[in-house]
């Protein structure tokens, strides 16, 4: 008769250790990327600085579109009475939330932008001790600028929306956006000098692009200040001819456009990277569809969705010009981590030489019992 079979059950092992709430970890991982960047997480927050500030941009012409820019007519607070959304003489709820809503979004802004800063700070490309000085002065232009937006902003609220003081907030904003791009490209490539990848006249065409639409967004502000989308109905107006400003603003959308059309067809004849040509072929398309953008809205009487439209592509045209100039030239890559040396292998000479001292040793071992 067979014998029963002991109980084999293992016996429980010790419990696993509870996992950590996600916002803990969250939290961990943040200020890792921030406190220890690495290449890729210093592009990630270059890229997150992008976004917020073409967002900020967007939601701010929604404002003056929407004709709430005075929804909150008093800075730092909502009113003179209230820090946040309350009841203004004037205008409606509506206009109040949406102009309290954009300042809202400042916070997330500076969050960012601080965030930025403190990464291109702690950052040490690898392989070497020392922070990189290029990084570190374009990361401090975002909290920067977000600064003395903020000293803008309030005087463009206490003055009425002044288009004067209007148009160096919108500027601003876009030199801000130039900085975070900028940096976002710097962040991907090597500390070297910039080499050329393409003809001297080719370089000169994309760099007169960066002032010419400059100069597009400055036109772009005398129109806005001009015409009737003002943000409020009683706010201050140029006194100008709305079409021949407007005419002005065209004629370098043309200029845009020529410049354009040479250097695309100069990249693509000349054999140029094939990013400088994606990059000036997208420019291209843009300006295209940015021109008829604009001739709609003009001739349908500036429609304020089809004018946001328009604005919102300025922001994205601006993005690619920068992109565009800097794919001209390169600094090369990201220096590598050195690795480690492999250890040398024994020569030939030497191994038998590595092998006689144990024998000897052991001759001499072994004289060690008859003496």
């Amino acid at each position: 008769m067979g014998s029963v079979p002991a109980d084999v059950t293992p016996a429980p092992g010790p419990r696993p250790a509870a996992r950590p709430s996600s916002f803990p970890q969250l939290v961990t991982r943040l200020a890792g990327l921030v406190l220890r960047p690495t290449p890729e997480s210093m592009r990630g927050l270059a890229l997150a600085a992008v976004i917020a500030n073409a967002v900020i941009m967007s939601t701010g012409e929604a404002v003056r579109l929407s004709k709430s820019g005075l929804g909150c007519p008093d800075w730092p607070n909502c009113t003179t009475r209230s820090l946040v959304a309350a009841g203004a003489s004037g205008q409606t709820t509506l206009n109040t939330w949406i102009e309290f809503g954009n300042r809202l979004l400042n916070f997330p802004l500076v969050a960012i932008a601080g965030l930025v800063f403190i990464a291109a700070w702690q950052y040490r490309p690898p392989g070497s001790t020392r922070r990189r000085k290029d990084l570190v002065l374009l990361a401090a232009a975002l909290p920067g600028g977000v600064v003395a937006q903020a000293v803008v902003g309030g005087i463009v609220v206490l003055t009425k929306l002044n288009p004067a003081w209007v148009a160096v907030h919108f500027l601003l904003s876009t030199a801000i956006l130039g900085a975070a791009v900028v940096l976002h490209v710097r962040c991907g490539e090597g500390a070297g000098p910039a080499t050329p990848v393409v003809r001297r006249d080719l370089r000169i065409m994309g760099g007169a692009l960066i002032p010419v639409v400059a100069l597009m967004f400055a036109a772009g502000t005398v129109v806005t200040g001009t015409g009737p989308l003002a943000g409020n109905a009683a706010a201050p107006r140029f006194h100008l001819p709305f079409v021949g400003v407007t005419q002005f603003h065209a004629d370098i959308g043309w200029l845009m456009g020529g410049l354009s059309c040479a250097l695309i067809l100069g990249l693509t004849v000349s054999g140029a990277p094939r990013r400088a040509v994606r990059r000036g072929w997208l420019f291209g398309g843009l300006i295209l569809a940015q021109g008829a953008i604009g001739y709609a809205q003009y001739f349908s009487g500036l429609p304020a969705g089809l004018v946001w439209v328009h604005v919102t592509v300025a922001v994205v045209i601006w993005i690619v010009t920068i992109r565009l100039f800097l794919a001209l030239r390169d600094r090369g890559p990201i220096e590598p981590v050195p690795s480690a040396a492999p250890a040398e292998a024994p020569t030939a000479a030497e191994v038998p030489a590595a092998a006689e001292v144990p024998a000897a040793g052991a001759a001499r071992s072994a004289r060690v019992p008859g003496a």
